[in-house]
């Protein structure tokens, strides 16, 4: 059997078609007896960047499953787009509303009224955001229905000479102190002009169901009545405030808002969920970027291991390394033999991180091994949504940094005069 010659590609012995590099990077992750020490400093340099791998892809999943959860509540109780005119109430809304169902990704189109309004209950006063519904068209655009938790969305009287209906808020039950059946007033400050100034207008409703978002500002702030009774109620006769419009694609709202702002022309126009939140998904992200160059540190620290361990290997192997040159091997050639060192540590750490985090992940998510308060989160556990994209980055950040680290080590070994360690050999 003939040795192998370093200046070739191929050893004429080999069975698999790899460089010699591949090979001699491979076999200096483990030392010989007598220095134990890189043996043990490689298993520590995986270990290092298995647990920042995991960390990272364990807690993008997380801020992930948050701002999942929190965009399925917003969109639970809001619309994709919102059609509105300028200067106010809308008159010829059924024709606007039957040219937006024609628009592509529409589903569903549905008029409102909107106004601010208190609600009292016995000496309990609290101010809120009057909804005018039509309950069939309604449950079409938003999650109202699957809302409820308790009563209907029934907003006729049972009799001529009843009350009708209203749905709230759990927080706002509790806050006016009220159960189905009891009685709420709705005032509002724009009433008649009388001799004593401006009369408030006092109307009583039923409480026919309560409803809970999952999210305070909606749960304590926001109350559905039938969209006659709001139009008569806030002198809105035969006008509406906006029409809401439901996707079957979420992420198609900036586009189909701009489609139908084109064909409706002024004075309509058009605003997507993600305009109307702009400011609170904006936040989420530069979170969720924040977390993710924060834990890329620990991965950094793994990196610091990497050029420790393939320093040694150097210092060690230098005997071996001036043999190399002698027989030929180039400079290009001894820094691929530690590149390939490092890279082989960096992706197996990396494969066992994304396997632990992936791992992690799926229990957390069945488990559900971390409870929340639900009072405070409006969560009963902790939300996790592994995304492939987050997998991806992760990995990827984590295989540069690593190569990053090798790149010190094997241009010291590269470097390497030959005479130096084979003088007294």
């Amino acid at each position: 059997m003939r040795p192998c010659n370093p200046n070739r590609h191929l050893c004429d012995n080999s069975r698999v078609n790899l460089p010699y590099q591949f090979f001699i990077g491979i076999r200096y992750l483990r030392a010989k007896k007598r220095n134990r020490t890189i043996s043990v400093n490689t298993a520590i340099s995986i270990a290092g960047v298995a647990l920042g791998v995991m960390a990272l892809v364990t807690v993008l999943s997380v801020m992930t499953g948050f701002q999942d959860d929190l965009r399925q509540k917003i969109l639970g109780v809001n619309s994709h787009v919102v059609v509105m005119q300028f200067g106010g109430a809308m008159a010829d809304y059924d024709r606007v509303a039957q040219i937006s169902r024609l628009a592509p990704h529409v589903t569903a189109a549905a008029p409102f009224v909107l106004g601010q309004v208190m609600l009292s209950s016995g000496e309990k006063v609290h101010g809120v955001v009057l909804r005018g519904i039509d309950p069939a068209l309604e449950a079409k655009t938003t999650d109202i229905r699957k809302n409820l938790v308790e009563g209907a969305l029934e907003f006729a009287p049972p009799k001529p000479d009843a009350l009708a209906g209203m749905v709230i808020g759990r927080e706002l039950a509790n806050m006016l102190n009220v159960h189905l059946g009891d009685r709420i007033n709705t005032i509002s400050p724009l009433g008649a002009m009388g001799p004593m100034g401006m009369i408030p207008r006092v109307k009583g409703f039923r409480v026919t169901g309560i409803f809970e978002a999952g999210m305070f500002e909606y749960d304590a702030n926001l109350a559905y009545i039938d969209i006659a009774s709001a139009q008569d109620f806030l002198n809105m006769q035969g006008r509406v405030t906006a029409i809401d419009i439901r996707l079957d694609d979420v992420y198609a709202a900036p586009d189909v808002a701009k489609r139908l702002q084109k064909e409706l022309g002024y004075p309509f126009y058009t605003r997507d969920w993600m305009q109307m939140n702009k400011n609170l998904f904006a936040a989420l992200k530069l979170e969720k970027l924040a977390m993710f160059l924060i834990l890329v540190l620990i991965i950094l620290v793994a990196a610091f291991n990497i050029v420790g361990t393939l320093v040694m290997v150097v210092n060690e192997k230098s005997r071996d390394i001036a043999i190399l040159k002698t027989m030929g091997a180039t400079r290009g050639g001894i820094m691929t033999i530690f590149i390939t060192q490092g890279l082989v540590v960096g992706i197996t750490g990396t494969m066992m991180g994304l396997a632990g985090g992936y791992t992690l992940c799926r229990v957390l998510a069945e488990t559900k091994l971390i409870s929340l308060p639900a009072d405070v989160y409006y969560l009963s556990h902790l939300p996790v949504r592994m995304n492939a994209t987050d997998f991806i980055a992760v990995a990827a950040a984590a295989i540069v940094i690593s190569f990053i680290a090798t790149l010190y080590p094997s241009f010291q070994a590269a470097r390497l005069d030959p005479i130096e360690p084979l003088r007294y050999e």
